[in-house]
């Protein structure tokens, strides 16, 4: 008698219950167990909290909220890069039941605007300035289209002291009351994604979504109060505000930020000094930290872990990170902002192929299957297929968006992820492909739409196509291909830069431009973006597996950031 083979599908199983608490409830608990640790050291202006400190200062900020009008539901915006007051912001709006709404730093006014409006953010806050962007002249421009913006609070200026002065302990009561109104399912984060139609969806996240993925990632690190985690990753992203915060203050460990965005020296000098026992990254930030010239002069010896996400680790890198950093336990994750984000990883003890071969196996309380994209079927394993993934994790929709919350989380709540994976007998999984055109820049994702339908705005353009086209480093660069408006007077590269400078994140513009007669197109009269891509540099790479950001415009190998915003978490 032959036997079926297995099929794609297993389920994640564990001792350890899943948490029902609210985040300001489990940052309670830790705060029970924990209050002289340390929850939080900010490196760059060298303040740091215990965790009984660390839980007055957010009570503090939350009483300013509920003193500022803030109710249960409200959309309070974090326009930041990484500082202890946004981890203040991410606990104190979770205590009032507020929706904390993510926004990229290296969103330029056109993308700034779309998030305001669509989220119906009512409080702002936001950075002064960083590296080029100048927050508050970008706030100017666009606030005057965005009337339901009434206040808006800028770190490290007097509106922050104004805004903070507020919260007076009289509201004490106050904040009793209103979290005994939360529960853990209402919404607490919305993080906006690049959609494959026009504008970002706004992924809106619960307490019961975050605080959990955050705790189990660091469960299968085997994160403890002893552990200290560097974080130079975003925490606009998930990376940072749920593998990194969550994880940490879920386990008691304290969260080291050792810069505004990455820097590999403050990073490295920050692991030193703080004794760190763990360190995440994108691949990318890791070998920048490699190949520093003063590498060898760094004592890393208190490593142990880490996470590492957004593309897939060369093997000479995962074995310098395992043996010159220390890193024995190191791991890799897999996810989307969607699912909150993380539905695969590595174990501790798996050996060098799974981590640079694999983006791990299924989490707790999670299930993932492969299917056929056409049927839904679930195919048997080491067949390619989309990868679909459910449980606690997936997200409560896309916000005020029912139809493209539809489109991507099916009747029987599995999240398509749009990628084509393939599960071994093993149940580890491999990411091999994608099933839509999103390019991938060093683990930025950028799905072409939003850019095409800036770009007809150009008054040079009557058409484009953009496609991700093959580049050394980042893996994947966008490519914009154009039918002018006029043959007689293209456009060059350097106009359309411009034209998108300041009003696009850095990483979505075209690095190239095709100046074509017509587009390949199919029977249909649909364009074939694979002809497009393969006329001007292959194919491209595969997706890139993982978690996480995209490194910045700089130098190879030596920096990276700020980094990334949709898929991979």
């Amino acid at each position: 008698m032959t036997h079926a083979p297995a099929l794609s599908y297993t389920h994640g199983t564990g001792g350890t219950a899943l948490l029902g608490d609210t985040i300001g409830a489990n940052l309670d608990r830790a705060v029970a167990a924990w209050p002289g640790r340390e929850a939080l050291v900010d490196v760059p202006s060298g303040r740091r909290w215990t965790y009984a400190e660390f839980a007055a200062d957010v009570d503090g900020l939350a009483y300013a909220l509920l003193a500022n009008g803030v109710a249960k539901g409200d959309r309070v915006g974090i326009w930041a890069v990484n500082c202890a007051e946004w981890m203040l912001v991410q606990y104190a709006t979770a205590r009032v039941g507020a929706i904390m709404v993510n926004i990229n730093p290296a969103y330029r006014t056109h993308e700034v605007e779309y998030v305001l409006k669509q989220a119906g953010i009512s409080l702002l806050f936001a950075s002064l300035r960083h590296k080029s962007s100048d927050y508050r002249a970008m706030v100017d421009q666009v606030r005057g289209n965005c009337p339901q913006l009434t206040e808006i609070v800028y770190i490290g200026d007097p509106t922050w002291d104004a805004f903070a002065a507020h919260g007076t302990p009289d509201r004490a009561d106050e904040l009793r009351a209103r979290e005994a109104e939360l529960s853990c399912d209402d919404p607490i984060n919305i993080q906006y994604t690049s959609g494959t139609t026009g504008f970002p969806k706004g992924a809106t996240l619960s307490h019961h979504n975050i605080l959990n993925n955050g705790y189990f990632v660091g469960e299968l690190v085997a994160c403890t109060e002893r552990d200290r985690i560097c974080v130079p990753v975003p925490f606009y992203h998930c990376f940072g505000m749920v593998m990194g915060n969550l994880a940490a203050t879920s386990h008691g460990a304290c969260i080291v930020v050792p810069a505004p965005s990455f820097d590999p020296e403050a990073t490295l000098d920050a692991v030193q000094r703080e004794r760190c026992t763990a360190l995440y990254g994108v691949p990318t930030m890791f070998i920048a930290e490699l190949n520093l010239p003063g590498f060898a002069r760094y004592d890393l010896s208190s490593l142990r872990t880490g996470i590492m996400a957004g593309s897939p680790c060369p093997v000479e890198v995962m074995k310098r990170v395992v043996t010159e950093m220390h890193m024995a336990e190191v791991s890799i994750c897999y996810g989307m902002t969607e699912t909150s984000p993380v539905s695969l990883q590595t174990r501790v003890d798996d050996d060098l192929e799974h981590r640079t071969a694999t983006v791990g196996r299924v989490l707790p309380h999670l299930e993932v299957k492969v299917v056929d994209p056409a049927t839904g079927v679930t195919l048997p394993r080491g067949t390619a297929g989309e990868l679909c993934t459910r449980g606690y994790s997936v997200m409560l929709g896309y916000w005020e968006e029912p139809e493209r919350t539809a489109e991507a989380v099916d009747p029987g709540r599995w999240m398509h992820t749009g990628d084509l994976a393939v599960m071994r007998e093993d149940g580890y999984v491999e990411i091999v492909g994608r099933i839509k055109d999103m390019i991938i820049r060093g683990g930025e994702n950028i799905y072409p739409r939003e850019i095409e339908e800036f770009l007809y705005g150009h008054p040079k353009i009557r058409d484009v196509q953009v496609v991700g086209v093959p580049h050394e480093r980042y893996g994947e660069e966008v490519l914009a291909c154009v039918i002018p408006l006029d043959e007689a007077d293209p456009p060059t590269l350097d106009e359309v830069r411009s034209y998108c400078r300041d009003r696009l994140a850095h990483y979505k513009i075209p690095s190239r431009l095709s100046v074509l007669d017509s587009f390949p197109m199919t029977v249909s009269g649909k364009v074939r973006k694979v002809e497009l891509r393969r006329s001007h540099g292959g194919d491209g790479p595969g997706r890139a597996p993982g978690t996480g950001p995209a490194p910045d415009t700089a130098p190879a190998v030596s920096a990276a950031a700020p980094p990334g915003n949709s898929r991979h978490g």
